[in-house]
């Protein structure tokens, strides 16, 4: 899992893959058929990357699939309870080999405005007057 130089996992072992595959198996029929499903080893790596860095999701590497992929099975694995058993297994594997302090744990974010495009929002209209013609005449039209 981890190595001597870095004890911090990046991604997921053998042997821990064992022992966390048979918890993301999720049993639900297919809609339509298409591509086949992606394999779940990597998705989980690229969630390890992602928890690891902090990164957005757009920045996920390729080598671990489509970052749409990842996402739609990250919602599909936390939906089903799949994920928080899977995730709880990797941290407690994690403890017993490097060790954890429970006693202090911190949090790290930023919450600012979303822009919402280069010159704001659209403009609301003031007057709720009448809508604009668009023909050319005022008449009504003789075709139904």
């Amino acid at each position: 899992m981890a190595t001597s130089e870095d004890p911090t996992i990046w991604e997921v072992d053998d042997a821990l893959w064992a022992e966390v595959q048979p918890l993301l198996v999720v049993d639900k029929p297919r809609k339509k058929p298409g591509r086949r499903r992606e394999a779940d080893r990597p998705i989980l790596n690229g969630l390890v990357w992602l928890a690891r860095t902090g990164s957005q999701w757009a920045a996920i590497p390729r080598r671990y699939g489509a970052k749409s992929t990842i996402h739609d099975r990250f919602k599909e694995w936390v939906a089903y309870g799949c994920f928080a058993t899977a995730w709880a297994l990797v941290v407690a594997q994690f403890d017993d080999e490097i060790g954890l302090d429970w006693q202090w744990q911190a949090a790290d974010g930023c919450l600012v405005k979303a822009p919402l495009g280069k010159k704001g929002g659209p403009a609301r209209r003031n007057g709720r007057g009448r809508t604009p013609r668009t023909g050319g005449s005022a008449a009504p039209s003789a075709t139904c």
